[in-house]
Order: C-alpha cells, then structure tokens, then sequence
C-alpha cells in the first residue's frame, strides 16, 4: 500500500468522526511513515494523540497487508506517560482507532495501578500497543529476556515531554531510551509537548545530541491560535495594605457565581492543603453544592480520582476542586469554565490549566484568575500579556545525575546483566552524561560493585558481581528484590495510608502530619470529618467525626512553590508599567494600593531597585524588592544577612515572599554603608553563599533522596515503609562518611551541585545580583510599613498566630497604618 492509500483509510476513519485532519497531523504521520524521529509541539486539546497513534496503525497495515485476517503479534508500540490518571484515556483512543480500522491490534496498560494477575499475562502475551509510565518502562528493563519483549517494537511515544524534561524521571526515560535504541534498531521515537520554550533542546535531550535518531529527525509543529480567555475577578473594595493569611476565601461568593453559571467548573489551587480548605469552605457556605462538587488531589485514592475523572466526564459534576493532579492530558469535553486560586507562578502552567476548558480543537479556553491578596493582580495583568504575546518558560534539563545512572546500571544487572564497554556508549550518548569522563564511569561502575572506598568494608553495598567473562550481574534474590521495590526518582514525605476502622481506603497523608495527631484528634481530609482511632503499621486507621466537631486540615509539606524566571521578567516589566498611562483592568483596580504606596514610598521603574525601611515595635525594618521569586529571595536574604554582618555583627531574622525580603533586627542597619560597600555584586557569590546559608545543610536534606535513588539506603516494605526521621538519619551518617573520608565521591558532589543549581538557583541569583547593579537604588526610610512590605510582614506573622488572631492583629495594624 502506497502512502495515499494509507491516508485515505485514516481520513475515511476521520470522516466517519465528523471530523477533519489539521495540517500538523498530517506532516506527523508523514513524517513517521518515512521513518523518521521527532518531537511534536501542539496545544492541549487539540488533537495530539491521534498525531502519533494513528501513523503506528498505518505503519503496521502498510507491513501487514493481509492485516485483516492474518494477526502479527508481539509488541509494537509503547506510549509513556507521566501520569497514570492519563493512561485509561491514552488506551482508549487507540482501542476506538484500532476497531474501527479492523487491526486486530490490542491494547494494554502496565503502570504501578496494574494488577499482578494482568502483569503475569503479559510476560506470556505482550499487547500489540502499551500505555505505560517512565516507572514501569524501567521495572521491563529489570526482567530477565527483556531484549526478546522490545525487539519487534517500531515507535516509542514520550507523552507530556515538557513535564518529565528537567526532572530525574527524563533522564530515566533518556537512559531507557539509549537501550532501546541499541536493542531495537528500527525504533522510532517521538515526543509529545504543549507547553515548552526550548523545543529545539527539548528535541535533542529526548533524541540524543549528535545521535543517528537526532541526525533523522524533524519537528513538527501545530500552528493553531488557541484562544483564551483571561478574567481577573476583581474584588468591589481592594486592600490597601494586602495580606496572604486568607487564601482569596473572601471571593468565595464570587467563585460560586461562576460555577453556577457555567455546565462544569475546574477549581485549580496550588497546593493539596487549599484544595481540600476550599471545598470544605464552599460546601460549609453552599450546602446546595453537595452531590455536584467533588475533590480531586493526588493524595485521595485511586478509585476516587478515577469515579470523579468520569463523572466529568458524563456531566454528573457541576464542580472539581483540584490540583496539578488535573493538569495534563485529561480530556474533558464538558468543562466550559477554569478558576485558578492564587497566582500559578509560572505560564506554562496557567496556560496548561486554561486548556482544560474548551478542550477541543477551535473551542474558546476561559479562565477566571482570583487574586489571594491584591499584589497578585499584577500577576493576573502579567499572565494575561503572556498568553497574547505566547511566552512560555524554558525547561532546564538535568546533568550527570549520579544516583540515576547508579540506579539504572543496578537494574540491567538485575535483568541480564551488562558488559561495561557497551552500556558506556549508549550512556554517553545521552544528553545528561555527554559531558562524563571515562574516570567517572570507572568510579559508578566500582560504586556498584564495591560500594565506593569509604564503604568497601560494608557488604550490603556490593550489589553487582563481574562474571568471568566480564559480565556484571546481580545474583542475590534480596538486592535484585529491594532493587525493583526501590526504583524510582519521585521522593517525598513517607505517606500513611488512611483507612476507616471497618475497612475502606480513603487516601494518604504525610508521615510528618499524621506523627502530630493523638487518638481522638479530629482533621478534614478528602472532604471528611476523620477522628484518628490510632495509627499501627504506617496506617491511620479513622472513623467518622461529628460533624460539628473543631477539626485541623491536612496539611502538606514542600508544597511552596516559586515564580518561574519568565514569571518574574513579566511581573517586572507589569509593576514598571503601573507608573505610565496606559493600564490593564487590574493595574487599574490596584491604583487606590499604588497611591497609597507612593504616598509611603515609589513604585519603581524599570532602572530602580527599591529598598524600604522603617521601626515597628518588633525592631528595625530592611525590605528589598528585587521580584524575583521566593527560592531567590530566600537565598538573597541569607546572603545580605552575612554580608551585612561581615561589615558590623548583627542578627537578623528573616522572611520573604515572591515579591521581595526583609531583614528584621533589633539594632538599626546602615544601609548607606550597604550601598558603599557593593554588597550586590555577583563577585564570590559561591563562597558566600556556602557561608551564608549553611549550604552544607541543605546539601544534606539533597543527598537524601540521592542516596534512596542510588539505593544506599532503602525505604522499606510494603506495610513496613521506614520512618522518614530513619532515612534521613541513615543518609547523614553516609554524608558524614563521604563529607570526611571521600570527598571526590560523585553522588556527595552532586548533592552540592544540586543544592546550588536547583534548590538556591544560582544561576538566575547572578543575573538578578547583575541587574540591580545596573539599577539606580533607591534608598527609602520610611514612617511605617508600606503596601509592599505588608504581605512579607504578615507571612512572618503568620508562622506564629492561629488564622483569627492574625485576621485580628491585622485588622488593628492597618487601621493603626492608614491614619
């Protein structure tokens, strides 16, 4: 069958839908058909899935011309995705194609939600096409024969690449996708990304730089305007000194008024803990809400999420509460409306979040954004100059990521074992470890084998035998168990299931929260009043409370999240525009805040950077506003604080927020010696930093999930998951070990590496050091505290007083500011 033949059948089947190929699912199964690599770029909801699913059947019609009666069987294609919740729908599309074009092909599902029994089927009979994630992709490498399970597979799909580049799943899928190409000679492979400013190094990373499937490839991109719409809900009376503590609840109102007027309404919140506050709040004030509105978090069990995923779909919901844990992929075709709480600190998730309304392709995408406090209007103007302009972050990828590479060696030796001198070109053809030398490929490789010179009197360290013929092979039944338990990059909080007493699984919580509850203690979780019986065995066992009972919310941890850098550039280039004329909506509405900061202090322009201080009763006030994100700022403030104290000996305590950070002490700054000194020059920036910020510390907390991923340590069972306050203990006393004997070990390098690169962002800490030195300062004492002071003030606050004290102590602060 020629190629216009094997058009003419997807376009019939296209046809019979009602509906039309676009010009870039055209060039994609072109381009496939010839045999070619690539990384597809298109909006969500606009018809991805069928880009790449359709040309795989193509390929296979066009191989099998007796297709219809004659089954070829084996694996044939793999679709990866980052998330589970996605891979019901991703099977389903290709089940509807492969029936209606007559393949005979079969579709499978290997995730962690797969049931042993439907595993143990296919190690006999593989499905012709299979959904699966990075995890489970690298648990196939781990069983034995795995070459005989891909050698027939013709395409790989990476869906949702955007997602996985610049995390540690990426580069597990770059390392699996090396083997594969090694394995499987006349593999394809493709990438699936919205949202992403790098496309050309997105490529590349997925691809291999300098590889034959990068040399053979294309990118295709859909050239479709998706329309959005952005509106502000703008509160009738705005805050003239703005404050955090009440997570936009004082909109709830106005958020039930959309959700009234619209068929289905996605409520995105940042975080887990708001997410399960704000549909407790509707439902507390909107009872009539109940039976129409659900809650969807990736802590609420599996079976929830899915009753809820197709009761979107079937229209029986007027209302999801959710996280990030709705942010891919999911195709719901009644959502008409999305309202995102809070500033969603980066484009790409917001545009992300306003593609799930109008998830069709020509269909109008509308997004109510409420402000939680009025500073993040500014947010709300900048977001909207985004998506007409279409400005998206980059995605930085990883670099020689040790503990991955330690993990994925542990698990071919697992399999079938690996000889050296192979794996070391297929790694090295990988984007993160181009740059390896063979002196480091020499220390992994005696890691695994020996447990590095610090730990070679240890035996539980030594993993990999070397077989006389050079063969490196795990032979102990126990590592190569703990090994497939334990692989992985996702680390966080050890979770607790919760159970009610009589059975039934509700979801998990976080070790750290569940260890501050007794039995008796009441807390709000997955929408229910849940009184703790006891805990036993990683288990919270529950039963119902009263429902009038005083009750705590679950609460998460590492659920801060930042302004990304394009995020920030935005929100700069907004507040500079609010000293000229021309105005967004609310720029317009935040004019009283403004007014009432220039009374105090300026708005700064593009060439000023602002430094505000004033004395309150609690000491002597600093504020810097360099609008650079939290992470910066939290890094900035360390770094200040020791520079300053390097002039005079002074203790400050400090706080930070996106906008900017204060430094508090009791004894007055010169600031003016500041600005003598230069203390904003990017000059030994690392060395200050390791001094300022106990990086040592925090390298420390790194090397924790670096030693889980690399399997010095390992965290348990399942129904015997070692405490966190355990892991974490075991990891230092190696970190110690490494810090004092070993010094040149990788995976102790890397932690440092990570500490700076990742967590305090060195990078863009340099560029923000360089701009303000070529802004003028502008140094203003100020009476008191101005509008932008206020959110960092009270966040410090809020560590120390309950929500209504602080709603009291700020009532009386800013009625005290405004005389």
């Amino acid at each position: 069958m020629n190629r216009h033949e094997l058009f003419d059948i997807a376009k019939g089947w296209f046809a019979s839908k009602g509906w039309k190929p676009y010009a870039f699912q055209l060039q994609a199964w072109e381009a496939f058909l010839q045999g070619k690599n690539g990384l597809l770029n298109a909006p969500t909801g606009s018809g991805k899935t069928y880009a790449l699913w359709i040309p795989i059947m193509l390929d296979y019609i066009k191989k099998n011309p007796q297709y219809k009666t004659k089954h070829a069987p084996g694996l044939k294609a793999i679709w990866v995705t980052p998330l589970r919740a996605l891979s019901v729908e991703i099977k389903q599309a290709a089940e509807r194609a492969a029936y209606d074009l007559e393949t005979g092909l079969t579709v499978g599902i290997r995730t962690g939600d797969t049931s042993s029994s439907e595993k143990s089927k296919q190690k006999t009979k593989m499905p012709d096409l299979l959904v699966t994630t990075p995890e489970s992709l690298q648990l196939m490498l781990a069983s034995k024969g795995y070459d005989t399970i891909f050698k027939g597979c013709t395409a790989i799909i990476i869906d949702e690449w955007h997602e996985l580049l610049g995390t540690k799943r990426g580069v597990q899928t770059e390392l699996a996708l090396s083997r594969l190409k090694t394995i499987t000679p006349k593999l394809r492979i493709w990438g699936i990304s919205a949202t992403i400013g790098n496309l050309d190094q997105a490529r590349e990373v997925l691809l291999g730089p300098e590889s034959e499937a990068f040399q053979n490839s294309t990118l295709v991109k859909a050239h479709i305007h998706k329309k959005i719409k952005v509106q502000s809900i703008i509160p009738e009376k705005m805050d003239t000194y703005p404050w955090r503590g009440h997570m936009g609840l004082h909109l709830i109102d106005e958020v039930a008024k959309i959700i009234k007027a619209s068929k289905t309404t996605l409520v995105f919140t940042n975080v887990r803990a708001q997410c399960e506050i704000w549909f407790q709040a509707l439902l507390e004030k909107y009872p009539e809400f109940a039976g129409d509105m659900a809650m969807h978090h990736g802590s609420i069990s599996r079976e929830t999420r899915q009753w809820v995923e197709q009761a979107v779909r079937d229209e029986q919901l007027k209302a999801v509460i959710c996280t990030s844990s709705l942010d891919l992929g999911v195709d719901f075709a009644p959502v008409e409306t999305v309202i995102q709480i809070g500033g969603p600190k980066s484009v790409a998730r917001f545009l992300q979040r306003a593609g799930r309304s109008g998830h069709r392709p020509g269909q109008q995408s509308v997004i109510y954004f409420l402000a939680t406090h009025a500073i993040e209007l500014v947010e709300a103007s900048a977001l909207k100059r985004a998506v007409k302009e279409t400005v998206v972050e980059d995605r930085i990828p990883y670099l020689n990521s040790w503990d991955v590479l330690v993990q994925y060696l542990v698990t071919l030796a697992v399999s079938d074992g690996f000889y050296p001198s192979e794996i070391y070109k297929e790694v090295k053809s990988t984007f993160c470890y181009q740059a390896m030398t063979e002196e480091n490929w020499t220390w992994v490789l005696n890691f695994i084998t020996k447990g590095s010179q610090s730990l070679e009197a240890y035996d539980e360290y030594k993993k990999v035998d070397i077989e006389s013929d050079g063969l490196f092979k795990v032979n102990s039944r126990s590592v190569a168990l703990r090994h497939r338990m334990q692989m992985g990059t996702i680390i966080g909080d050890a979770v607790m299931n919760v159970k009610f007493l009589g059975g039934g699984y509700i979801g998990s919580i976080e070790e750290s929260f569940a260890s501050k509850l007794y039995p008796g203690d009441v807390f709000i979780f997955a929408g229910r009043k849940l009184e703790l019986y006891r805990t036993k065995n990683m288990e919270v066992l529950v039963r119902r409370a009263n429902p009038s009972a005083k009750a705590q919310h679950a609460s998460w941890m590492g659920s801060r999240m930042t302004l990304s850098s394009q995020m920030s550039e935005l929100l700069r280039q907004e507040l500079y525009a609010a000293n000229a004329y021309a105005r967004s909506p609310e720029l317009h509405a935040l004019a009283p805040l403004f007014a009432r900061q220039r009374k105090e202090s300026i708005v700064p322009d593009a060439d000023e950077f602002l430094i505000e201080t004033f004395k309150t009763r609690e000491g002597y006030h600093a504020l810097f506003y360099p609008f650079e994100g939290r992470f910066v700022h939290e890094a900035l403030a360390s770094l200040m604080a020791y520079r300053i104290s390097l002039l005079s000996p002074i203790t400050f305590s400090l706080a930070y927020n996106d906008y900017g950070f204060e430094l508090l002490s009791d004894t007055e700054i010169d600031i003016q010696q500041v600005l003598d000194n230069n203390l904003f020059t990017p000059e030994h920036l690392h060395h200050d930093l390791q001094k300022s910020l106990n990086a040592t510390e925090i390298a420390r907390r790194k090397f924790r999930d670096i030693s889980v991923i690399a399997g010095l340590v390992f965290s348990g069972y399942p129904g015997r998951i070692i405490k966190t306050k355990h892991l974490q203990s075991g990891s230092q006393l190696i970190f110690e070990v490494f810090r004092d004997y070993e010094p040149d070990n990788l995976l102790l390098q890397q932690a440092y590496r990570e500490t700076f690169e990742h967590q305090l962002e060195e990078g863009r800490l340099i560029e923000a050091l360089e701009r303000i030195q070529n802004q003028q300062i502008v140094w203003k004492p100020c009476e008191k505290p101005t509008p932008f002071s206020f959110p960092i003030i009270t966040d410090r606050l809020r560590e120390r007083l309950s929500t209504e004290t602080l709603a009291e102590r700020i009532k009386k602060m800013t009625a005290s500011y405004m005389k």
